[in-house]
């Protein structure tokens, strides 16, 4: 039988080893942040700030918004805009080179504009024809241009180099931020509709977030990246390469 001294040699070898690799892990993992996230404290600074202007005027103004209006009214005014969207989706689609989801998407909001009732209602899905997702930055991912350092940004929050110039682009080619058939005060209420819209369709999950979350700005950068890399490849990345 082992002796107790063998024992507690065994479990001290034990103990060591297991501090090391979580010693290393560690420094992997510190390594992999200063890698993606080289601007960790200014991103903290904003992402604190943006938290606090969700908490005590995004939030409660979406809390007030989803009270008053009913789910079928909320559920129309998502579909307007994301039928104005499909414009933009169908353009980012033939950038990429995916001509047949750019026809989709053409296909979408000329059902949607028309039997659908200026895109209040998505007929065109129960068509067969499929919601895509794209924007600036998954185009410019698709080029092979890099994501980039992580960074957040003033209101829009998660983003990373690529993303925040494809950000700008979309933003200067959004047709509701820059028509001219609304003056200013009109531009105003419409694009804040546009963010207290989603912004109260995400209520239950941000409290979801809340309380799984131990670290939220890691666990918000990590799904970021993520999110973003799946995007690019529509839904099928191929491995990271080893360092």
């Amino acid at each position: 039988m082992m002796s107790n001294q063998t024992k507690s040699f065994f479990k001290g070898v034990l103990l060591l080893l297991t501090v090391l690799l979580t010693a290393c892990a560690s420094i992997q993992q510190t390594e992999r942040v200063a890698k993606i996230d080289p601007f960790e404290r200014v991103n903290r600074a904003v992402f604190s700030f943006n938290e606090t202007a969700d908490e005590y005027v995004i939030k409660p103004v979406a809390e007030a918004y989803k009270f008053v209006l009913p789910e079928f009214v909320r559920t129309g005014v998502t579909n307007f805009f994301s039928n104005i969207n499909d414009v933009l989706i169908a353009a980012n689609n033939l950038l990429q080179g995916k001509p047949s989801n750019a026809a989709s998407d053409i296909g979408r909001f000329l059902v949607n504009s028309t039997i659908g009732i200026l895109g209040l209602f998505d007929v065109a899905t129960d068509m067969g024809l499929d919601k895509n997702r794209e924007d600036f930055g998954q185009t410019l991912g698709v080029w092979g241009v890099a994501d980039g350092p992580y960074m957040v940004l003033p209101f829009f929050g998660a983003s990373n180099a690529r993303d925040t110039v494809g950000l700008v682009v979309d933003i200067e080619t959004d047709f509701m931020l820059n028509t001219n058939k609304l003056d200013s005060d009109e531009k105003l209420a419409v694009n804040g509709l546009r963010v207290i819209n989603p912004r109260a369709d995400l209520l239950d999950a941000g409290q979801l977030l809340e309380d799984a979350a131990f670290d939220k700005y890691s666990f918000v950068r990590d799904g970021y990246i993520q999110r973003r890399r799946s995007q690019v490849y529509d839904g099928e990345p191929p491995p990271i390469p080893e360092e």
